[in-house]
């Protein structure tokens, strides 16, 4: 919201000067964003006189020219103006002085051999205008010497504040003017204002026709004024309209956008002789359009309120005007309309079409009902002051509503919320400046709220009303009472989970990226999700238009994107929330993380010493058992089932990581070609996506102290065993089975080889395992060892029917 603060003095009697105002501003929370002052940026450009200008000796289109800057002799200015000529008022820029449009500072000069000891400025390089094709001309009485930027109405600094949407009173100068006069730094200047009387019948009539649907709006106002002479408005108004970044169009239209600003009370004017028939206000109909104020074509529906003739949608209710019955210079006949919306719907119109209008910005956040008369009544009085004509009746429709609520305030209240201690007159005294009626006696008030307040509805927001007009610097410092300290964790489960995730993901070379909530539909399907429940209703683009059910897919197109720029050996994780559905327990906490190209573990790219070889789904596991054992899961507890990836999974190249056959901790692999090309990407691509929701709760320990670490002084030793085992049965269950054969000696079992081919009969695969044994109490004897290889050996016999390979 901008208005300059001559526009605010017009509401706001009193000698408060610009940091008064400001600072006010601010105190009673109507925040000051900027205050434009260009008198200050212009102080040092003056009003000079060109008493003689002559031809340069060695330039046609250039003229010297002496001029009067009001101390001492004549100055001598080179200039290239086709309109700089003898006894005309010019501004004048000094040496020295910095130019506004290209932030250059003048110095003295000399052009083709003629000195120059200034400038005579153009609007564009003052930052006035976009006209450069000469230097500006001042009035004749303009006192030569003086600066310039008063005798231009430049003195007027403009004020612009941050409005919050409870606010919608304060959208009009008036409104501001109001909270200033209650914060005593001025009066409010308020007249009644008085009805125009009518000297004819209006000769347009205006109805409702919503049928049996819910009206669109309560009351729609209209009147005639004949004989308008439509012209330029008068210059206060110009300047007021141009310092807020408003284009002044003409009288006509410019009496709306002022009412706009000025009393938030946006209004519409038709021309009346484009209007045919009465106007009817309805509901739009499938199929029509209107061409709007601002050039484009809109299409309505039924949801949308307008304003129409016999020639059909003729203005879309308070969002835009149409341009077929807009007003211009030939405009002799308008019909001024003054109407209130509903402010859902004018939202929501807005939004379906994206128009973003002056009328839209303050129908949708509430205007004052009670003023919809009384602003025609003035719009009224400013198209006879300054078109002149004749008004008619005015013919309404519906009927302004009136919000009679009435607030029963006990004065402790103030005391309770805001910890302020006030004298019930102090109160009453504040509530009524900003214009609420207050009654009663002692503990108890009566406040019946004024009817451009619709943010007020009870009885702590009248407090919040008394403490920012009194100030909150008058509310004491009291501290805090002192409570026990904080114990136990401050995170939670799921909070601790996703940090040690982060954690060990990146500890592993995997740079962690965030990405968006939300995929494409079709990214959504490739990845088990595009359910009806999860699509946006207002999605900011079609390609973000589902709720993802995968960290993979953004993983995926950003690695892929990096490789179009050229990096193409990536590796990236995310841990964020991923969707199966609109209910909370389908809502998960997930870790995912892809490589492409050559970023293995140990470092990506080509090296002498060893073998580039691309990323495999052998990587991906590494990272997701790596992740798993940060996060109190055993990788050994872990079983790894081939097959029961997802579909997005190539399926030879995967597996399912599982505890048991119900818990589904996530899955890892290679990433399937029809889920690449889904996305645009191409490989190689592995990648893993925990669930870390699924992981099981972690037991209570009875201390938090770390176990005492459990050392040996006494050499461990290893053994290898090459067992004859079914193509098909998974080395894991051989290295579980081995583990279990003796669980205090054996504390690790590894695979070294995987062999089959001669020597291996058909359909049968060598593993050979390495089993290390580590000794506790003594150094074990052969015979010892040899015990412990003949329970490994019984061992994964029984569990997997493999056989000691001779």
């Amino acid at each position: 919201m901008k208005f300059s603060l001559s526009w605010l003095k017009e509401h706001l009697g009193g000698d408060a000067d610009l940091k008064t105002v400001t600072d006010t501003l601010t105190r009673v929370g109507l925040e000051v964003e900027d205050v434009e002052d260009k008198a200050g940026d212009l102080s040092a450009f003056i009003v000079g006189h060109i008493l003689e200008a002559r031809r340069h000796p060695n330039a046609d289109k250039l003229q010297v020219c002496m001029v009067d800057v009001g101390k001492g002799a004549p100055l001598q200015v080179v200039c290239g103006a086709p309109n700089a000529r003898q006894g005309l008022k010019v501004v004048f820029a000094a040496p020295g002085t910095v130019i506004p449009a290209s932030g250059v500072k003048l110095g003295a000069s000399e052009i083709r051999g003629v000195a120059s000891g200034g400038m005579l400025c153009s609007s564009r390089e003052l930052g006035l205008g976009d006209d450069h094709d000469g230097i500006m001309e001042l009035p004749e009485n303009a006192p030569v010497g003086r600066p310039f930027a008063p005798m231009v109405g430049l003195d007027d600094p403009v004020i612009e504040i941050a409005v919050t949407p409870n606010r919608p009173d304060c959208l009009g100068v008036h409104g501001v003017a109001r909270d200033l006069a209650a914060a005593e730094i001025g009066e409010l200047r308020d007249p009644v204002i008085k009805p125009v009387a009518g000297a004819f019948p209006c000769p347009t009539a205006v109805r409702f026709d919503f049928g049996d649907a819910e009206p669109l709006s309560p009351f729609f106002a209209l009147r005639l004024v004949r004989g308008v002479r439509n012209g330029q408005s008068p210059e206060w108004l110009r300047r007021r309209l141009k310092a807020i970044g408003q284009k002044p169009i003409n009288a006509l239209v410019d009496v709306t956008n002022y009412m706009t600003f000025d009393r938030n009370r946006p209004l519409h004017v038709f021309d009346a002789a484009k209007v045919k028939g009465d106007l009817v206000v309805r509901r739009g109909r499938r199929g029509e359009s209107f061409l709007a104020l601002d050039g484009k074509t809109y299409a309505v529906d039924e949801t949308m309120c307008v304003i129409a003739d016999d020639n059909g949608v003729q203005s879309l209710a308070g969002v835009i005007g149409g341009a077929a019955t807009g007003c211009d210079q030939d405009t002799t006949d308008v019909l001024i309309e003054s109407a209130l919306w509903d402010p859902l719907n004018i939202a929501r119109t807005g939004r379906a079409l994206n128009v973003n209008s002056d009328a839209r910005y303050r129908f949708e956040r509430g205007v004052d009902p009670a003023f919809a008369l009384p602003g025609l009544e003035l719009a009224t009085q400013l198209v006879l002051e300054f078109c002149g004509g004749e008004a008619s009746e005015i013919v309404s429709a519906g009927a302004v509503p009136e919000r009679n609520l009435i607030i029963d305030f006990p004065v402790s209240e103030v005391r309770r919320l805001a910890g302020l201690d006030l004298a019930p007159a102090e109160i009453k005294a504040t509530l009524s400046m900003l214009g609420f009626w207050v009654t009663g006696q002692g503990d108890r008030l009566k406040v019946a709220v004024p009817s451009w307040r619709p943010d007020v509805e009870g009885k702590a927001d009248l407090v919040e009303e008394v403490v920012r007009i009194i100030g909150l610097d008058r509310v004491a410092a009291t501290p805090l009472p002192a409570g026990a300290s904080v114990s136990g964790a401050r995170l939670s489960l799921i909070q601790r989970r996703a940090r040690n995730a982060r954690r060990t993901l990146a500890a592993r070379g995997l740079v962690e990226a965030v990405t968006w909530s939300f995929v494409s539909r079709k990214e959504a399907e490739a990845f088990g999700g595009g359910r009806a429940e999860l699509a946006l209703a207002n999605p900011i683009s079609a390609d973000l238009s589902d709720m993802r059910p995968s960290l993979l897919p953004a993983l995926i197109a950003a690695a892929q994107r990096n490789a179009d720029r050229g990096v193409g050996d990536v590796a990236l994780f995310e841990v964020g929330q991923t969707f199966l559905g609109d209910r909370p327990e389908d809502q998960r906490m997930s870790a995912a993380g892809v490589r492409r190209g050559t970023a293995k573990a140990r470092g990506a790219g080509r090296h002498w010493g060893e073998a580039t070889l691309p990323v495999d789904a052998f990587d991906a596991k590494g990272d997701a058992l790596a992740a798993l054992a940060a996060l109190g899961v055993s990788p050994t507890a872990v079983q790894i089932a081939q097959g029961a990836a997802p579909a997005w999974f190539h399926p030879g190249r995967s597996a399912a990581l599982q505890l048991g056959p119900k818990v589904v901790l996530g899955a890892f692999g290679e990433l399937h070609p029809r889920a690449l090309q889904a996305l645009g990407a191409s490989g190689p691509l592995v990648g893993f996506e925990l669930i870390l929701d699924a992981l099981p709760q972690p037991k209570a320990k009875p201390t938090r102290a770390k176990p005492p670490f459990e050392g040996s002084a006494l050499q461990p030793l290893s053994r290898d065993f090459a067992f004859l085992a079914d193509r098909d049965t998974p080395a894991a269950e051989l290295i579980r089975a081995a583990q279990a054969a003796d669980r205090k000696l054996v504390t690790r079992v590894d695979l070294f080889d995987r062999y089959e081919g001669p020597g291996v009969p058909e359909g049968k695969v060598s593993l050979a395992l390495a089993v290390t044994l580590q000794p506790r109490e003594k150094t074990l004897t052969d015979a010892e060892i040899e015990a412990v290889a003949e329970r490994i050996v019984a061992q994964v016999a029984k569990a997997t029917g493999a056989t000691l390979r001779g």
